[in-house]
């Protein structure tokens, strides 16, 4: 209810009669439905959930704060109807999940009533993660972490990248994840050199860095880890990119807090791969914000200006990637905190080398 409440404020800053929200994530947020089709109108004095005759005993279990409506096969004559009673003359719509063909659609359907874009006033909410939001978070890595614990004894020369991610995939939906949280990466030998080398059929050899960049879905919400190990003995040169990246993500870890921007965080770790002569070996920010999608807004990251306040959550993930060679990357989670910030995931990091 304090969501919608805060929905409805910033209603009435757009100048707008009511809001449509139609964005999986940011209807699930705002009323608590899990299902696959509804509609959110909000106005300032009352909420709409319309949904048809799937879903409508599901939305009475779930959906709070709002009249439920079933509508028919005339979805936006029925949502027009209920703008009608309204009395709606300029309704809000969400401008980064609207089509073109589906803008085009309100308008032939509301007659009479403007159609507004709105910046995403909902995803700007979701940004501040609450302590239940949290606590998923936390199980979703939790997940994560045994999956990796799990897969250090499957790992072994002569079996796919396929195989082993599809090893975690399995783990993960055992150990209750509903799904991925994004497509599973793993990258082996020199093809570790991709930062998103999805899982081919190359065979693990022995000497290889073997990348793991892996997640899953928990009660809604993402984790997001990545791992390297060396699939034999680690050689002096694999040893020091480990440890450069390791350094970069322990300096970053220690030394990102509230009102910096995601620039400066992100130098913290880009500072040391620089100094240690890999300049042109971390192409990618240092991370991202994320919760219900795995790539949420803010960023940390060379140019971003965002300010890094309590409540978001981020990855942390500098990498060092080297043509025909391989690569490292090393990812956790933290979320901001009054003082600081606090690592969410509990997976070590120590230099695996599995023989």
């Amino acid at each position: 209810m304090e969501r919608l409440a805060k929905i409805k404020g910033k209603i009435k800053e757009q100048n707008i009669d009511a809001f449509l929200v139609l964005q999986p994530q940011n209807r699930y947020y705002l009323s608590g439905f899990t299902g696959s089709s509804g509609y959110l109108i909000i106005a300032e004095n009352e909420g709409i959930f319309l949904t048809d005759f799937r879903y409508k005993e599901q939305a009475r279990t779930q959906v709070q704060g709002f009249t439920i409506v079933q509508h028919g096969l005339d979805v936006l004559g029925d949502i027009y109807t209920e703008l009608k009673r309204l009395g709606v003359k300029r309704l809000g719509f969400e401008q980064e999940h609207i089509t073109y063909s589906q803008y085009l659609n309100f308008t032939n359907a509301f007659e009479g009533i403007e159609l507004i874009n709105i910046k995403p006033i909902v995803e700007e909410l979701r940004m501040f993660k609450d302590e239940g939001e949290i606590s998923k978070i936390e199980y979703s890595i939790d997940i994560a972490g045994r999956a990796f614990a799990h897969i250090l004894g499957f790992l072994k020369p002569g079996i796919t990248e396929r195989e082993v991610a599809l090893e975690l995939e399995v783990f993960m939906k055992k150990e209750g994840a509903s799904g991925l949280a994004f497509t599973t990466i793993v990258a082996s030998g020199q093809r570790s050199s991709l930062p998103h080398g999805i899982a081919s059929e190359k065979c693990l050899e022995k000497g290889d860095f073997v990348k793991m960049d892996f997640g899953c879905v928990y009660n809604n919400y993402c984790s997001d880890i990545t791992r390297t190990v060396v699939l034999g003995k680690a050689t002096d040169r694999q040893k020091e990119i480990y440890n450069t990246v390791l350094q970069a993500q322990q300096n970053a870890l220690e030394g990102i807090r509230p009102g910096m921007t995601g620039m400066e965080a992100d130098s913290l770790a880009r500072d040391i791969i620089y100094k240690n002569g890999f300049k042109d070996n971390f192409g990618h920010g240092l991370g991202h914000s994320i919760g219900m999608v795995v790539h949420e807004n803010p960023r940390l990251a060379p140019k971003s200006s965002d300010i890094l306040q309590p409540g978001h959550v981020f990855t942390v993930e500098p990498g060092i990637y080297i043509e025909d060679f391989g690569g490292v990357r090393i990812e956790d989670m933290i979320v901001i905190t009054e003082n600081g910030n606090r690592n969410l995931t509990k997976v070590t990091k120590e230099l695996i080398e599995i023989n």
